[in-house]
Order: structure tokens, then sequence, then C-alpha cells
């Protein structure tokens, strides 16, 4: 059984749809843009046919940047970094997961989020010791992360119309086109050739 950690951003829509995972694990552990990204994900995976498990954690007081309502920490390498957000996830999906009976766990994790120590291979490999050392075994792996967002998607093959109802922004539920997430968004989108700024 394999599970993949789902945000309903474009990569782990992509991974869903190349991928087909049993289930997918979305997490609202106190983000602003919870609501939509368990749109997007719930939207994605009907039509994919893929369980989706839903988890609901209030991690807000821990929050940092703009995915929370507080500021960035001094040690934020980006201000959408939320301390040990990956590693939180990650953690909070496997303790379903090996209930589930799922014996790998997919995260989205592309080249281009090496600016965070938690989306380099490096950390991937720790934290897969972790979590396989456990009882469970759980493998974790990050199928494309030696991919960027672009190339991620065109590997997939995943069509544009599934592939809308993907969300990234850190702030809202709503796009707010000023922020770290929505930067990738538009600019992946350039780059498929999707979308022009003066069409918008």
């Amino acid at each position: 059984m394999i599970g993949l950690l789902m945000s309903g951003g474009l990569d782990s829509s992509s991974l869903a749809y190349m991928l087909r995972p049993d289930i997918a694990f979305n997490v609202n552990y106190g983000q602003k843009p919870a609501s939509a990204e368990r749109q997007a994900t719930e939207a994605i995976c009907k039509e994919l046919n893929i369980r989706v498990i839903n988890l609901d954690i209030d991690c807000t007081s821990l929050g940092s940047g703009d995915l929370s309502d507080n500021n960035a920490i001094d040690v934020a390498p980006e201000s959408d970094w939320w301390p040990y957000r990956n590693q939180l996830l990650i953690t909070l999906a496997a303790m379903k997961a090996v209930s589930s009976g799922c014996t790998k766990l997919l995260i989205g994790t592309v080249a281009s989020d090496e600016y965070h120590l938690d989306g380099t291979a490096t950390f991937i490999k720790k934290i897969n010791d972790l979590i396989s050392y456990q009882e469970g075994n759980i493998q974790i792996e990050a199928p494309a992360i030696g991919l960027t967002a672009t190339e991620l998607i065109r590997k997939s093959g995943i069509p544009f119309g599934l592939l809308a109802y993907s969300h990234s922004c850190h702030k809202s539920n709503i796009p707010c086109v000023n922020c770290r997430g929505c930067y990738k968004h538009y600019d992946t989108l350039r780059q498929l050739g999707i979308y022009n700024d003066e069409l918008g």
C-alpha cells in the first residue's frame, strides 16, 4: 500500500496523477490556505479514484511566516518557512499511514525546494532513516526531488484540466499572487506555455 502526502499543489498533484497511490493524506495543521488545499486534493483524487484521508491537527501556535499569522523568525531562510514543517507533516501522515497499512509514503519535494533544508536530498535520507527504523518500517520517498516542477508536470502527463484544480498560495484560500507559492505556480505555468501575463 502506497500513500502520498498531498497538499493539492502542482507537485503533489502531478505525483498523484503519475504514480496513482492507494491513499492520499491531506493535513490541515493550521496553515492559512488549508481549506483550498483540501478542496484541491479532494477534487483531484476524486477524478483519479484515490482515497483521501484528511487529518486535522491544530499547530497554529507553532507557525511562522507566510503560512501563519506570525512573523517569520530570525532563522527562516525565506518568508514561507514554518519551523520543521516537512518533518511535522511526514510524521503526522506516517502516524496514520502505519495504521492504514502503508509501506511507503511519497512526498512531493522537487529540486527547487532545496532552499529549505527539509527540501534537500540529505533531509529525505535522514527522515527516511528515522521513520523506516521504527515499527511499521514505512519508507519515505521523494520521487521528483531531481526534477523541477515544470519537468515533473511534463513527465507526469497530467492534463491541464486536472492541474487547474491545484492550489499553491501560502497566504490565502484565494490566490494572493504575492507569495512564493503563487510566484512558483504562475512561473511554472508560464514555462509550460499555459499562462500568459497579457491573458491572465
